[in-house]
């Protein structure tokens, strides 16, 4: 049954919402998982449900607004494809290529086509005049194929993946020529690019050198203001959090990033150096004073700041002001202080201090990190760095994840034939790798912090959206 699920799974997003009432039934009814309704119709019918805005069933009163939303775009997906491929021409539309004029053979006699020409003039009459028909590019590859080979032409599936192959490589090629990263395909805008391209067809022109300076740059600026004046609108309509984000560059200078959320996404309002008083409370609540009258009072639902003490004392003073307003800690400031507070236990305080001591006497010897190199399969450990958050608890992780590789190679004949197996460093390093109460101490802290950690991925990515609607939801029902 959990296989059968998990297949319906993978071929339909409604099955993630729904079960069947029957095993292997699906014609006695879908049970929703959130109003326990039973929806008969099929996995379409559940979707309608879920989803809202159709007559043969009703709107779900318990289902998320997130899953509200996911099963619309798929409905819109669905009709958008439709809509492509009903506009697409049939193949026996296609006119091919040996049939183009009169339909004339190279391979016939001359004088046969006289003949053939009087025989069929007498039931002229009969014969109805071709439809023309435009000239499909894949029906030409087809053909040429077919002629080459000598045999049948290939397949369409066949087809594609040839093509699609040589186009990523293409494209691949290119990226490694201007020196692209490569999580530069995971760009929201990276999909619609391929798919435009593709609408296009062959032959079609790349953008020169002053169209994407020029032209195009202007044209993507004024598609950035559009969204921001649709930002702004729904600023004005539903409300907005005003966010304060606080960080150090490599100069050492403390810079503050002000930023407005709604539920259309972010919008960047400033970058402001507050070197001079970043760490005083009262010069903290004029800077925020500024910002929350620059983006409007009314339209401002709550500010967020992290839960330094000069923070805390700021946005106090700013309710305090605006009565209208809330102010919140950043979850993941709060959470990123509660492992800094797990690790100032003397056990795990203890055993983060070996563990960045191996640490870093393996990473300052570049004979010593081969060696490691070698032995964890040309895998690196974590490097602490003070700036990134939840550092102690990864540095740990990763020592466990490794632990039988740093055992081996601690115990290695490498290692002893080595000159940093008789230095003193090296053999406190050692030690500390062999001692069993190390390694306990580590699995204690995977336990402690796993979950809290799990927490901060979700509160500081992209799945912390709807949590923030949410919240602008209750606070917006808990004033009226």
């Amino acid at each position: 049954m959990e296989n059968l699920q998990e297949e319906l799974r993978k071929k339909d997003i409604g099955w993630n919402y729904g079960r069947m009432v029957i095993p292997d039934k699906i014609s006695d009814g879908i049970l929703c998982n959130f109003c326990q309704k039973v929806a008969k119709g099929g996995i379409t019918r559940l979707k309608q449900h879920l989803a809202g805005g159709f007559k043969n069933t009703k709107l779900c009163p318990k289902a998320p607004a997130c899953v509200k939303q996911e099963m619309k775009d798929h409905f819109e997906e669905k009709l958008a494809q439709k809509t492509v491929m009903d506009s697409m021409p049939h193949f026996d539309d296609v006119f091919d290529i040996e049939e183009q004029g009169d339909d004339i053979d190279p391979h016939v006699d001359p004088s046969s086509r006289g003949k053939r020409s009087a025989s069929t003039s007498g039931n002229s009459s009969m014969l109805m005049p071709k439809k023309p028909r435009s000239l499909g590019p894949i029906n030409a590859f087809f053909k040429l194929d077919a002629k080459n080979q000598g045999g049948k032409a290939p397949k369409f599936n066949e087809v594609q993946k040839k093509l699609r192959s040589d186009a990523v490589q293409k494209f691949a090629r290119w990226m490694y020529d201007a020196g692209i990263a490569f999580n530069a395909v995971k760009y929201d805008s990276f999909k619609p690019m391929i798919e435009a391209i593709g609408q296009y067809g062959p032959e079609m022109k790349p953008p020169s050198y002053h169209e994407v300076r020029e032209p195009l740059l202007k044209e993507e600026i004024n598609h950035t203001k559009l969204i921001l004046k649709q930002n702004e609108e729904e600023m004005a309509k539903n409300g907005c959090t005003l966010m304060a984000d606080g960080w150090r560059d490599r100069k050492g200078r403390s810079l503050i990033n002000f930023l407005v959320n709604t539920p259309k996404g972010s919008m960047f309002i400033e970058s402001v150096d507050a070197s001079s008083y970043s760490h005083t409370g009262e010069k903290m609540f004029e800077l925020l004073d500024k910002f929350v009258q620059k983006v409007g009072v009314n339209n401002i639902v709550q500010v967020v700041t992290d839960s330094a003490s000069n923070n805390v004392y700021a946005g106090k003073k700013l309710i305090d002001k605006y009565p209208n307003l809330y102010w919140a800690p950043c979850a993941a400031h709060c959470l990123d202080l509660m492992f800094e507070d797990i690790f100032k236990m003397p056990d795990l305080k203890r055993a983060l201090e070996r563990a960045i001591n191996v640490n870093g006497y393996i990473y300052n010897r570049t004979m010593l990190l081969n060696m490691m190199r070698e032995f964890t399969g040309q895998r690196d450990l974590i490097r602490p760095a003070k700036t990134r958050f939840a550092t102690a608890f990864l540095t740990m992780r990763n020592f466990q994840q490794h632990k039988q590789h740093l055992r081996k190679m601690f115990t290695s004949e490498n290692w002893s034939k080595s000159k940093f197996a008789k230095e003193q460093t090296g053999k406190q390093a050692q030690k500390i790798i062999l001692m069993p109460s190390f390694w306990n101490s580590i699995i204690y802290a995977m336990k402690v912090g796993g979950p809290l950690l799990e927490v901060l991925r979700l509160v500081d990515g992209r799945r912390s959206l709807p949590w923030v609607i949410y919240t602008r939801q209750w606070i917006r029902l808990r004033r009226k």
